[in-house]
């Protein structure tokens, strides 16, 4: 099969909004002057994110890693938190900022989120917290961890940004654990440029979050707390705001674009692909591959102006100060995932034949 692909293909691209709707909006930002703390928007974005999410629940951010910090600032964890090595460097630095210390957890093989059974024997007298990742938006065993989490009186933060929409067992991914933390870069999902969410049960936990994204200051006159400014503006407010009502329609064009993606790889001998799983509605945020073939494969898409994505290499076990925990040193499976996965193009806009032009392109390549 000859291989022809008119433009460069890149592993994601943001969705972006109608432009003159996007106008229409900045307009009414721009006549209120209202343009941060608190405004109008970022208000009815966190209601509409509530109905979305189906968490009674969302206060939102200028990013996630700051919603992430101050998720664990204000449930004031001390000690060990057990955490997976195989995510993005801000899900363990958000651990170091509050002065917790991670404790890396060896992942399973067949979606890489953290390895359930290997949780109790990290448990110490020093652990507070498990932090788990839903890893390419495919939730971890969220009923063996909270079964875990009562038995020891630990809580449970998830690093939610991969999972958007996805629900698993009739419930909203937001609906297990104490907090989930949701990003909202530019690439993922849903966007609002920049920015973050924290989705919880506990109300209380609201004036906390307010309070510590915007200096520790309640109300105009008092600091009760140390805080940051981690607010979000009045424009990544609507931008979202914009987005939200197209997910759904793109969750189900990207699914279409998995099932092309899958059809093509399946029985290629060394290439693996992630599959469903029982009981879960997916988000089909990312089409993973894995192969001992990765850098030969990645290099052959290269020469096609293709572009894919390591994920995640290096583990954060092998970075920093991190590689020197007593954790980080036995983490086989998170070590031959980081040297094995590859994320391939997935956006809006990406044709099935574009697919089936990069399936082409991995097939020579492992031959």
């Amino acid at each position: 099969m000859k291989i022809h692909l008119s433009r460069p293909l890149y592993e994601t691209k943001p969705n972006l909004p109608n432009f003159y709707a996007l106008s229409n909006k900045i307009r009414e930002v721009y006549q209120t002057a209202w343009l941060t703390n608190n405004g109008a928007q970022v208000q009815q974005l966190e209601k509409k994110l509530e109905e979305f999410l189906d968490i009674d629940n969302v206060t939102v951010f200028c990013n996630g890693t700051l919603a992430l910090q101050i998720a664990l600032q204000a449930l004031e964890l001390e000690g060990e938190v057990i955490t997976t090595p195989f995510t993005f460097p801000a899900t363990t630095m958000a651990l170091t900022y509050n002065n917790l210390t991670p404790v890396f957890c060896d992942i399973e093989p067949e979606h890489f989120n953290i390895d359930p059974d290997k949780i109790e024997e990290l448990i110490t007298p020093k652990t507070s917290a498990i932090l788990p990742v839903h890893i390419f938006g495919n939730p971890c065993d969220v009923e063996k961890i909270e079964q875990i989490a009562k038995k020891h009186n630990l809580k449970v933060i998830y690093d939610a940004a991969h999972s958007f929409g996805v629900r698993a067992y009739g419930r909203s991914i937001s609906s297990y654990g104490d907090v989930n933390m949701y990003s909202f870069h530019a690439t993922k999902k849903f966007h609002t440029l920049e920015g973050g969410a924290l989705a919880y049960n506990d109300p209380l936990l609201r004036k906390k979050f307010m309070m510590i994204k915007n200096f520790g200051y309640d109300g105009y006159n008092n600091i009760l707390s140390l805080g940051t400014n981690a607010k979000m503006n009045e424009i990544e407010a609507l931008f979202g705001l914009l987005l939200l009502p197209d997910v759904k329609k793109d969750i189900e064009e990207r699914k279409k674009l998995f099932g092309i993606y899958r059809d093509n790889l399946r029985g290629l001998k060394d290439v693996r692909f992630l599959t469903d799983m029982d009981g879960v509605k997916h988000n089909y945020l990312y089409f993973i591959i894995t192969s001992k073939y990765r850098e030969k494969i990645q290099e052959a898409l290269e020469g096609y102006d293709v572009h894919s994505r390591r994920r995640f290499y290096p583990l954060c076990s092998d970075v920093l100060d991190y590689k020197d925990l007593p954790s980080a040193r036995n983490l086989p499976v998170a070590k031959q995932a980081s040297e094995e996965t590859l994320s391939l193009p997935l956006f809006k806009g990406l044709t099935s034949g574009e697919v089936i032009s990069i399936c082409e392109i991995i097939k020579d390549a492992v031959d």
